[in-house]
This record gives C-alpha cells, sequence and structure tokens, in this order.
C-alpha cells in the first residue's frame, strides 16, 4: 500500500457569516462579519489528514470555475495528490452558507454542484489507488452508490463519516470498518429520539445491528467508542469554542491518520478528539486544522 489514506468526497467554496444569533423563519438579521474558506467535507478531512502528516489522495469534482481552481491549489498546497480531482463542465463548484452565533453554534446549507456529479465511473479510474491505501475516508455529500463504489474498491480499513445523514444501503455498510456518526446521524440511522447522554448513545449504537467500530462525536462531551465488547468515552479538553464548523472533519481526518499510521482505534479516538477540540477554538473550516504541534500543545496545556 503506498497511500496512507484516499479520501472521496465533497470539495465546497465556504460563506461562513457570524452573528449574535441565528435568525428565525422570515426574519433578517445583521452580520458582524464574513469570510470565506475551503470547504467540504471530503476536502476539509483529507486537509485534517496531510496536515498530520498522512499521504493523502483526494477524489472529486469541483466546477470549471474560480472556486474550482483555488480549492485544488490549496489541497496541493496542503501536499495532498490532487489528480483524482475532476472538472464538471456543466456544474459548479460547491458552496457551503455557514451561520456561526456567539455561542459558537452553527447551521450549514450546502449546494452541493459538481460534487454530485462525482460517479462510480470516477472511483473506477482510480480504482488501484484506492485499492492501495491503508484507509479509504469518505462522507456522504457525494453520490452514495459513488461512496458504495469506494467502499468495494477499497483494500485497506474503510471508514465513513454518515453525514450529512441519510439511509445507509447494506452493500456499503456491510463494506465499513469504522462508523463516525454524531449524534443527529446515529438517531437518524437508528430512528430513535436523538441521545443526549453517553448512556443513551451506547443504547442508540445497539439499534445499528453493524459489526464494525463505531465512534461517535459527542461536540464538548467528546466521543464514544464501541468497538466489540469495548466500550470507551473519550472526555473532551476544556476549550473556549469559536466555531464548531471544522472540528467533526478534522475529527474524521485525524482519526483515519492514525488508524493508518497502526493506532488502536481507542488510541485514534484519543488523538481525533483533541484534533476536534483545536479546530473548535479557530474560524474557518480548513483553516482550522491543526498540527500535530497544535495537538500536542493542548495535551500539555
Amino acid at each position: 500500500m503506498d497511500t496512507d489514506i484516499a479520501v472521496v468526497g465533497s470539495l465546497n467554496r465556504d460563506l461562513t457569516v457570524r452573528t449574535s444569533r441565528h435568525p428565525q423563519p422570515g426574519e433578517t438579521v445583521l452580520a458582524t462579519r464574513h469570510y470565506t474558506d475551503g470547504g467540504g467535507k471530503g476536502a476539509n478531512q483529507a486537509v485534517a489528514a496531510a496536515r498530520l502528516g498522512g499521504s493523502v489522495f483526494m477524489i472529486g469534482r469541483v466546477g470549471n470555475d474560480e472556486h474550482g481552481v483555488a480549492l485544488v491549489d490549496d489541497l496541493a498546497s496542503e501536499g495532498i495528490d490532487t489528480t483524482g480531482i475532476g472538472i464538471d463542465e456543466k456544474s459548479p463548484t460547491g458552496i457551503a452558507v455557514i451561520t456561526v452565533d456567539d455561542n459558537a453554534e452553527n447551521t450549514i446549507v450546502v449546494s452541493p454542484g459538481a460534487n454530485m456529479s462525482l460517479t462510480p465511473h470516477h472511483v473506477a479510474a482510480h480504482r488501484d489507488l484506492i485499492a492501495g491505501a491503508k484507509v479509504m475516508l469518505a462522507q456522504l455529500e457525494v453520490p452514495v452508490e459513488t461512496v458504495t463504489a469506494a467502499a468495494e474498491a477499497a483494500a485497506g480499513l474503510v471508514c465513513l463519516n454518515p453525514a450529512p445523514a441519510q439511509p445507509l444501503p447494506g452493500e456499503l455498510l456491510n463494506r465499513v470498518d469504522v462508523l463516525v456518526p454524531n449524534r443527529s446521524e446515529l438517531a437518524h440511522l437508528t430512528g430513535i429520539p436523538l441521545p443526549q447522554t453517553v448512556g443513551e448513545v451506547k443504547r442508540a449504537v445497539s439499534h445499528l445491528h453493524f459489526t464494525g467500530a463505531v465512534v461517535v462525536t459527542l461536540g464538548a462531551d467528546g466521543a464514544l467508542v464501541l468497538d466489540g465488547d469495548t466500550v470507551l468515552h473519550v472526555e473532551a479538553p476544556h476549550i473556549d469554542a469559536v466555531d464548531p464548523t471544522g472540528a467533526g472533519d478534522a475529527f474524521c481526518g485525524a482519526l483515519a491518520h492514525s488508524l493508518s499510521q497502526g493506532r488502536t482505534i481507542l488510541e485514534a479516538a484519543r488523538w481525533a478528539v483533541v484534533a476536534g477540540a483545536v479546530a473548535a477554538t479557530r474560524t474557518g473550516a480548513q483553516a482550522s486544522m491543526p498540527t500535530p504541534a497544535d495537538i500536542e500543545a493542548l495535551i500539555l496545556a
């Protein structure tokens, strides 16, 4: 295996606005500021893994526009192999509109654009590289049949962040080794109310009927790891959160990178929780992804 991580997923241009509070339906509120950043769950997780030292190959689609050029250039500057990113001549590059309030709570609306033109055919063109990766990491901002094709092509670990939440076909779930949902995605997958406590999360996972490892991200509460008979709650370090937008992607990228380096799922989750915490203290998505030094600094703080 020549590549640590093959990421199959989305690339978006993010537009983030900061407000004192989120608007009610039909209401207009004035933002205090706004900024743009590279985004898309796939690209964010690729940057997170690469910034931690991983060898990363990205498979995705962008439009033939300035946003697409900038996103690909940004990934290349992180040392990511971007030869698997194609150009869709008919659709624009995906965008995400993000609102973050003074409590560091966010809402996100994604217009996927070219991301939805990523097909199993594009995966097949890079099948050997996916098969050669230690970890195949995917999300659901691209068509689920494309993610399924990538999972079937993988020979290493298959790590799936099932976001945004949607039903998972059996042929995909059967190929997943590590499932990484948050609380709301877990609730969607199981059809039960949103779990609040760690105990409720544990009970919800039992409704998945999934034989692989499950790592549930819990935001400020850290993460819950369930792997066979092993159940471990990994607490998060105390931080002053600024913007949670990239925290989940930092977690997934760090988890995949750690697993690619041979760490156990428990070791990887501990590292990933701190990576997510670092990201939450910074603004933006890709801009917030930590380095190993950033993670060590928070561990020692």
